[in-house]
């Protein structure tokens, strides 16, 4: 799928996806997801890709759902869904080929998302991230907090998620959240220096242990208890949620009332 605000370039064994709205900071419209999908379907499917490299223009990685042009679908009972980000974390995810996040500027909600579903991510020391889901409105989908729960922990998974607070890179990288933190200068250069390195090695191997990886930390239900996804349903389709979302286009501070 052809897309410019998504670009999909090759490098001999290195695939590279790019975020290519500098001017909305990355935020994710459908059309990018749709083509952020089929990019992550064709590095795949090539013999010829070992390592797949996701990486933002500009000087932001990604600032998550563009709420304005994404617009956030409207299901039946009135809630709010936001399937495309789920459906592209996933197909992330479930990549055969080893994945990195070269992280510059923030990474915010779908952005920070985005780089947690990479196997590795390499920020630069200017970098801020964080998830200010609760700032709104919305909630993490289950599968989600799993994920976060699995790279920091629980306490932290809270403090990320309770606050909505930014986190630097420094921080980011002493709970998890990123892996290697160097200057913003050298960030291209080292991201690509890890790519190669990994693409040095045997390709099938690489396959392989991230599939045991994989299935190794399968062992569990992605799906919420009937009552949560009860409560996750009530919280997307609540007063509070379209009244974030006023704030964040209205440009000022949520008043929530609770339901």
């Amino acid at each position: 799928m052809s897309c410019s605000e998504l670009l999909s370039t090759r490098d001999g064994a290195i695939a590279t996806v790019t975020l290519n709205r500098p001017e909305k900071r990355n935020a994710l419209t459908v059309p990018m997801l749709q083509a952020f999908m089929a990019a992550i379907r064709e590095a795949a499917a090539s013999s010829e890709v070992r390592v797949l490299v996701v990486r933002g223009a500009g000087k932001t990685f990604c600032a998550g759902l563009d709420l304005k042009d994404l617009g956030l679908t409207r299901r039946p009972d009135g809630s709010v869904a936001y399937p495309e980000i789920e459906e592209s974390l996933d197909e992330l995810e479930r990549c055969p080929l080893p994945t990195i996040a070269m992280m510059q500027g923030e990474a915010i909600a779908g952005g920070l998302e985005l780089a947690l579903h990479c196997d590795l991510r390499v920020a630069g020391s200017g970098a801020r991230m964080g998830m200010p889901l609760a700032k709104i409105g919305l909630v993490v989908p289950f599968p989600l907090i799993q994920k976060l729960l699995d790279t920091v922990g629980t306490v932290k998974t809270k403090e990320l998620l309770f606050t909505g607070a930014l986190v630097d890179a420094e921080e980011a990288c002493a709970v998890g959240l990123v892996t290697r933190v160097v200057p913003d200068v050298e960030l291209e250069a080292a991201t690509l220096a890890l790519a190669a390195d990994i693409a040095a090695n045997a390709p099938l191997s690489l396959r392989t242990m991230k599939a045991a990886i994989t299935e190794a930390n399968a062992f569990r239900d992605p799906r919420p208890s009937a009552a949560l996804a009860a409560q996750s349903a009530a919280t997307l389709r609540s007063e509070d949620l379209q009244e974030g979302l006023r704030a964040v286009f209205e440009k000022r501070r949520a008043v929530f009332r609770g339901f």
